[in-house]
């Protein structure tokens, strides 16, 4: 890419002669992907890397149980989105989700090939039941963008220090690749920090001036060796099963059966009275060993961060709402990052 020159001294700095401006995306996530596409979108010429320390949009393979919540379709209504994020509520009652809302999410994925069903909870999956449609869409946007091809999706790779340049015009990066004890250097234009829950994009913001609210776990995995518990990943809304209010979902509802010695067919109507106290007793009270933390040894989402989710101080609750946080704020990052580099070459054109 001709934003990037490697040396002898492995070292990876940005070449000063290009014209072409260059964004960088700390975090390969679904924020940080979304809005690489986005800027992209609206400024093709400009040049854009995903630095990613892992797997790229790894939390989007496993969430919904392997199948992707994508978003929720029931709450077209922004004061009732708003409403299912504990901090955040009152910021995302403006123009956030009007600028890109779950139908906005939907009708993308809808119109980039990924047929999407909603389910009677309101929870959006992919009609294939299957993350890797999501992943695969995803992806194959950003390099149809330019946004991956060869090296500008780079993995196993970690920002460790941000600064501004002696004008504030530029971001002056440090990149470490542990592995081959590699240093870059990069200089971009523009810096997106879409980290999730790591701390990483924290200690970036810290480093860029910004305050800081210490982040705390809001949704996270357990290692749980309960065979029977692992079968009920995935949702499935239950039908006759028990009072509608009780939301239920159809596998959970057959769990706690099996576990009292009953039929996983048995329906609410037909449970005796001294049952119903013991699944009552049980569902207060269901002890399940836990042996660590899951797969991610960060928190699945966090709060806490820069003071308004990614990076931000936002969480939502289950259900596809973390999710559309992740799509609204990259979808509005890339189409302002977007806007600026389209400006910015206006300008040196002298329109």
């Amino acid at each position: 890419m001709s934003a990037l020159l490697t040396s002898s001294m492995h070292r990876t700095c940005r070449n000063p002669k290009s014209s072409e401006e260059l964004l960088v995306v700390v975090g390969g996530g679904a924020a940080g992907v979304y809005g690489a596409i986005r800027a992209k979108t609206v400024a093709p010429k400009l040049n854009v890397v995903i630095i990613e320390k892992g797997k790229p949009l790894s939390k989007v393979k496993i969430s919904g149980g392997g199948r992707c919540n994508v978003t929720n379709g029931h709450c077209a209504d922004k004061m009732i989105l708003a409403g299912h994020y504990p901090r955040g509520h009152k910021e995302f009652r403006g123009s956030f989700f009007s600028l890109h809302g779950p139908m906005d999410t939907m009708s993308w994925f809808s119109d980039h090939g990924v047929e999407l069903k909603t389910e009677d909870d309101g929870r959006v999956f992919p009609v294939s039941d299957s993350s890797s449609s999501v992943i695969g869409c995803l992806l194959t946007e950003a390099k149809h963008r330019g946004v991956a091809p060869s090296v500008v999706l780079q993995t196993g790779k970690v920002v460790t220090t941000a600064s501004s340049d002696n004008a504030g015009r530029k971001f002056l990066l440090k990149v470490e690749k542990r592995t081959m004890n590699l240093v870059e250097c990069i200089e971009a234009d523009y810096l997106l920090i879409a980290s999730g829950s790591s701390q990483q994009g924290h200690r970036l913001a810290a480093q860029l001036g910004h305050s800081i609210v210490d982040p705390v776990p809001s949704l996270f995995t357990f290692k749980i060796a309960d065979s029977q518990l692992t079968e009920l990943s995935g949702k499935q809304k239950v039908l006759n099963s028990c009072p509608p209010e009780f939301c239920l979902v159809k596998r959970f509802w057959k769990y706690i059966l099996g576990r009292e010695g009953l039929s996983g067919d048995t329906l609410w109507a037909s449970v005796s009275n001294n049952s119903l106290i013991s699944i009552a007793r049980l569902l207060k009270h269901c002890t399940l060993e836990v042996a660590g933390k899951g797969q991610f040894k960060d928190e699945f989402v966090t709060a806490g961060g820069v003071p308004l989710s990614e990076v931000l101080n936002v969480d939502g609750v289950t259900g596809g709402f973390n999710f559309q946080n992740a799509w609204s704020g990259g979808y509005i990052a890339g189409t302002s990052i977007g806007k600026l580099s389209n400006d910015a070459t206006l300008k040196n054109r002298g329109f």
